[in-house]
Formats: C-alpha cells, structure tokens, sequence
C-alpha cells in the first residue's frame, strides 16, 4: 500500500534542501499505473564452474582425489520494488521519473501517475502549460506518494499545501517554533491547531462554545491566548496541552487584536465597540486600566514608551505614551486602518488601511507617516519576513453589494512588497476574501486564510534575493485573475 507522504519541489534550475510534505489522500481516482524495474533486473548467467581443487590438497597430504564439480550458481535475487505515487493540482500534468543510476530507461505519465519501480533514486520532473515545472530527486526505499501544487507561472513562492478548517478562520498564527499553526474561527467553537507542513489537525480547543479573532504567544511559546469579541473575554492557553488555563477578563466590548509588552508581563487588547484598549497584569490577571482610543481601534503595536492603535472607523493612526496616557494622533486617512505590524531593528511600523487600498510607514518615535505603497482592495492582516525586507499583505478583494459576510466580485490575494522601495516583488490569488496572515518565526513559510472558503493555505518562501531578482513574480500579472 502507498506510504502517505508528499514534499515541496524544487524548481527546475534550482538547488538545494527541499521541503518535505506529509498528506493523507484516502484514494486517487483514474491513476495511470505503470511499471517498469529501474536499473537491471536480469539474472547472472551461472558460471562455467570453479577450478577443480582435490581435497587432499586442501588437507595439506599428497594424496590425489578427483575433484568435485563446482555447484552452478543460482539466478540473482530480483531488486526490490516500491510502488511510487504522483498527484498534482491542478492534475494532467506530465510527468518524467528518470533513475539517477543504471541504463534503464525513464517513465514518462500524466499526473496522477503510479508507478513501480526497482530501488534507487529518482529524478522528477512535473510540467504543465501555465504552470511553473517543478523538480525534484527522490530515494525510493520504500512505497512514496506525493502531492504537489503546480504554482502559476511566474509566481516565486511555492505553495505547500491548502486545507479546510472550522467556519470562518479569522486568523492564523505559527508557534514560535514553527511546528503548529493555530487557527482562529469567527464562526465556530474556538481555536483548532494544525500541523503546517500537512494541514493535520492536532487539536480543537473549545472556548465555551464561541469563536476567536486573533491568537498570540508568548516569545518561548509556551502560553497563547486567544481573544473572543462576544463575550469581551481572552483565554490563556497551554501551548504544550492545549488546555485553557484561564479566562480573563477585558472590561471591553467587541475584543479584537492583541499585543504583549516586550517584557511579556503585560497583555494589552483593543475593544472595537467600547473604543478602548484594556491593559492586563499577567500575573494577577485583572486589568490595570482601559485606555481611551480613537473610534473602533484595531490593530495594536507595543514598545516599550508607546502604545501605538489603528482606527478603523476614521483610518486613524494613533500614538498613545504609556506613562502620561498622551495621545498624538500621527495620520487621519478617512479611511479604514486595520492592522499594524513594527520592525523594532529599523524602528518602523507599518499599518494597513482598508479603506483606501493602501499601506503606510512610521518611523517610530518621530511624527511622519508616509504611504508606502498601493494594494489590491481590501488590505486586512499584514506581516514582515525575518529579516524585514519583504512585508506580506492580505488583501479581501471587493466587497459583495449585500454585505462583506458574503463573496464578492473578486478573489482575496496575498501581495509581497519590498519595504525599502514599496514595489511589489510577487502575488498569490487566494480565495473568497483572504484574511489571516501569518509569516513563521524563521521566515521559511507563509500562511493565510481564505474566510468564506473555510480554508488555509501554506506556501514556501523563497530567499530575498529570489524575489529581488525575479522581475516582480506575479504581481500585475495576478490582477487579471481577481475578477471571477
């Protein structure tokens, strides 16, 4: 039986580690079968025979003996074979498996292919019009399946692997380690934890029975707290049980994003509805203070002097000093500010803005805000790669004419903008309104969810100097495919 298994390819001129995929497929319909032993299968030819030795030679005597005839060696044993599976999305593709030893001849199918072949390693090579071709060697020691995802062509990230979750997956969020990716549900019962790599659920940690908007954890990962907007409420989570420690109290209505101080001692959440954020003393649990803000504060950024807030309601950025409570009100777009996301390195913050389809950068500590660059509609969730050079944003497309809780005209998409220059250095088309959106902690992967759809996708991301060299990716060439 085929072994459950799949990984990231490798493109065609590129060179190497790989990512290695594990999926679970209960069946492949309309597979073409093929088999073909890579390497000799034929048997040795028995010999002529061993020089004929007396045993009294042997013995070490002189006497003479007739020898006896050499038994004929038997046939060779046959190589091992192993059953390899090739799946692709879209399927149709072809597909090339070239043993790296021996004179045999290569396989050649459409995607799904299954083939059996003798053990050893094998050069892949999957190709379809509009796609890029993907590559890849495999040791075939034992039955492998993989499943690969065909990126449009042009697009220099790789997707991993897509996955249905609860209803309505709000949020996304790796752990520190990169092993988990947690998933917030507006419209279920809480929080489910995946693996990243396979899209397996781990866990589904209830929350009395409501949803969540947003998860974060502590920087060792041992703790997460998720906040629930309807009952004003954030759970504190043991990351290594999944089980909720402890329910605290916002003293706010509609709770949304979150953010802890550098030291971690203190939880900070802004309440949408009561236009306040609430400041939480982790140690005891109660809240210090609510903080009055702009109207309908989303976003929220921590340092150590300054509480920085994104209204929503009037596409304000606001700066809030920690000790004096003093407010400065750095822009006021008319817009709709969304998130925000800091680079403490090069003292920047940047803030998404829903309204006007645009990103905008503050240097921290000073006064200016300046626009940074355009979106697609609807930017939402933003985040910075590791080093900060690259930021990703979550655009939801246009909203339906009924109501942003149903489809729109366009699909969501996922733009990746250099932070120095505010080009756009690739896209991703998503799903029906794209809007969590998470990078891990070591800038290998990418992850974002697909509201409406109920969906989670994983892509790879590639070196900054990839993405700096390959001519803008997708983007601008993404945009014809917005409009279903």
């Amino acid at each position: 039986m085929v072994g459950t298994e799949g990984s990231g390819m490798r493109r065609g001129a590129e060179a190497g580690a790989m990512f290695a995929t594990t999926i679970a497929l209960v069946a492949v319909v309309g597979a073409s079968l093929v088999r073909f032993p890579f390497g000799s299968s034929s048997a040795s030819e028995p010999g002529a025979g061993a020089a004929a030795v007396s045993s009294a030679t042997l013995a070490g005597n002189t006497a003479s003996e007739p020898a006896s005839p050499a038994a004929a060696p038997g046939p060779s044993p046959e190589p091992s074979t192993h059953e390899i599976e090739i799946v692709t999305r879209p399927e149709g593709a072809r597909v090339e498996l070239t043993p790296v030893a021996g004179t045999a001849p290569g396989i050649t199918g459409t995607s799904p292919l299954t083939a059996t072949i003798s053990e050893g390693t094998v050069d892949v090579r999957v190709s379809l019009d509009g796609h890029e071709t993907r590559t890849q060697r495999v040791d075939v020691t034992r039955d492998r399946r993989f499943k690969w995802w065909l990126d449009p062509e042009g697009t220099l990230h790789h997707k991993v692997t897509q996955f249905k979750t609860g209803a309505a997956p709000e949020q996304v969020t790796f752990n520190p380690q990169g092993t988990q990716l947690w998933v917030s549900l507006l419209g279920g019962p809480g929080v489910e934890v995946y693996r990243p790599d396979t899209g397996e659920r781990l866990a589904m940690i209830g929350l009395r029975g409501q949803g969540a908007v947003d998860v974060i954890f502590t920087a060792d990962g041992t703790t997460a707290y998720a906040s629930q907007m309807e009952t004003g409420s954030v759970y504190e989570i043991d990351a290594a049980t999944f089980e909720v420690r402890r329910r605290l109290r916002t003293e706010g209505r509609w709770s949304k994003a979150m953010a802890l101080s550098p030291d971690g001692r203190r939880l900070f959440v802004s309440n949408w509805s009561s236009n306040d954020v609430s400041e939480i003393d982790l140690d005891s649990g109660g809240v210090m203070r609510t903080i009055p803000t702009v109207a309908t504060p989303r976003g929220l950024y921590i340092t150590a002097d300054d509480l920085y807030v994104a209204g929503f309601a009037g596409g304000d950025l606001e700066r809030i000093a920690r000790d004096s409570g003093k407010t400065t009100t750095l822009a006021a777009t008319g817009g709709a500010m969304h998130h925000v996301v800091g680079d403490a390195r090069r003292q920047r913050l940047y803030a998404s803005d829903m309204g006007s389809d645009r990103i905008f950068v503050h240097d921290l500590g000073g006064d200016r805000v300046r626009r940074l660059t355009r979106t697609d509609h609807k930017p939402g969730t933003i985040d910075l790669g590791a080093d900060g050079r690259v930021l990703y944003v979550a655009n939801r497309g246009a909203n339906n004419p009924d109501g942003h809780h149903l489809p729109g005209p366009e699909w969501g998409s996922v733009l990746v903008i250099d932070t120095r220059t505010g080009e756009a250095l690739d896209a991703i088309v998503g799903g029906n309104q794209t809007t969590g959106l998470d990078v891990s902690a070591s800038g290998r992967l990418l992850a974002f969810s697909d509201a409406l759809d109920d969906r989670v996708q994983v892509y790879e991301i590639p070196p900054y100097d990839d993405l700096a060299d390959g001519d803008g990716g997708r983007a601008g060439a993404h945009r014809r495919d917005l409009v279903k």
